[in-house]
């Protein structure tokens, strides 16, 4: 099993570091401090291709590999978790969500403006009421009989580009009569639609400029070619487009937790105290061992389950594993980093502070890490 990126993977690698260093890493701290959505970066990451990275290109799309959807990630979280999220989630779940599943009208109408920038792409799953138990959600979508048209009801909880998206997949329950995950249905509403909502940007602790918000369906109306999949399968839909969102989130642990080595290197080499480097106390050495132990095993983990997705081959358990890992990993190299870093790391002064804040969503979003140890065990246990 060769999962190692190849050349063309490294030359994207490259070109996404260089983009983030010289186009993102000068205006991370500010955004963040701003609390804004950068809207301003949007037609850059276009050009680039990072908004249509798995949209094939006869949709206007890069239609790259999964293995590039996690390397462009990856480096624009070393040096900023917020956009690298919104990469993430556009392309993963929002417009995942229509390349999957959606009728070849409904991909001619959303992915060439996704693509473009033109309307960015968010997904609506979470609920106020329905965190981890996804498939307990109460938004109901209920069909009209005299015309045909679905009418949504509902509150939508955490939304990434929520408003600032042009659309909006949401799940809903459309049969309540049957077992909870067998009754949902996934639709997509556009931005301006009468009833539909969105609340200001919640304050959060970190990726904060990333567009978080709840979202209200107020007897929104939707025609049933606005349906994505089919009616009652939008849960089980649902699942595998989480499968490969968890790698993104990996990847963007990873990300954060590399950039967050890199800063403590650093920092530990030009640092002095008892007249010598800290870099050469074995305290400091022991800490910067264990981070790049811990990310390399995570990259191993991230990339096999990316290299088995773009085989065709089944990589639940494995996406739930290199989420698992890298998020836990990360969290812990940015915090050892912090503290590498002393009195000067709990200032706003140094970007590590930003990068400790940012990698706690990952062991959240996209199924918590109690999660992904059920999925696993599960899997395992299924054999």
């Amino acid at each position: 099993m060769d999962f190692s990126p190849s050349e063309h993977h490294e030359l994207l690698r490259k070109s996404v570091r260089d983009f983030a260093r010289s186009e993102v890493l000068p205006h991370a701290k500010k955004w963040d401090e701003e609390e804004r959505f950068p809207k301003e970066i949007v037609p850059k990451l276009a050009e680039l291709g990072l908004l249509g990275i798995r949209i094939p290109e006869e949709y206007g799309g890069s239609g790259m590999d999964v293995t590039s959807y996690a390397i462009c990630v990856e480096e624009i979280a070393r040096v900023d978790g917020s956009l690298a999220l919104t990469v993430a989630s556009h392309n993963g779940l929002g417009t995942g969500h229509i390349l999957s599943f959606g009728s070849e009208a409904i991909k001619k109408k959303y992915l060439p403006k996704a693509a473009s920038g033109e309307w960015l792409a968010a997904w609506a799953l979470t609920e106020p009421g329905s965190g981890s138990d996804s498939a307990g959600l109460r938004t109901t979508a209920r069909r009209d009989a005299s015309s045909g048209k679905w009418i949504i009801n509902g509150t939508k909880m955490f939304i990434t580009q929520g408003s600032v998206g042009g659309f909006c997949v949401v799940l809903a329950r459309t049969n309540p009569d049957v077992a909870k995950h067998k009754g949902i249905t996934a639709f997509v509403v556009e931005h301006g639609t009468k009833g539909f909502t969105a609340s200001k940007h919640l304050e959060k602790l970190g990726c904060r400029s990333s567009d978080t918000v709840e979202l209200t369906f107020d007897e929104v109306v939707v025609g049933d070619e606005q349906r994505v999949g089919e009616v009652d399968h939008g849960f089980l839909d649902t699942m595998q487009i989480l499968d490969r969102g968890r790698i993104s989130i990996a990847a963007m642990a990873l990300g954060l937790g590399y950039g967050a080595l890199d800063m403590a290197v650093t920092y530990a080499k030009d640092r002095k105290q008892f007249n010598k480097p800290i870099a050469e106390f074995q305290a400091i050495q022991w800490m910067l061992a264990d981070c790049k132990t811990e990310l390399d095993a995570s990259h191993l983990l991230t990339y096999r389950a990316a290299w088995l997705a773009d085989q065709g081959r089944p990589f639940t358990k494995e996406a739930s594993m290199a989420k698992l890992f890298a998020s836990e990993a990360a969290t812990r190299a940015c915090n050892k980093s912090l503290q590498i870093h002393g009195g000067y790391g709990y200032t706003r002064e140094f970007a590590v502070e930003r990068h400790l804040r940012d990698v706690k969503i990952c062991e959240i979003g996209e199924g918590t890490s109690e999660v992904q140890r059920i999925v696993i065990a599960k899997q395992l246990l299924l054999g």
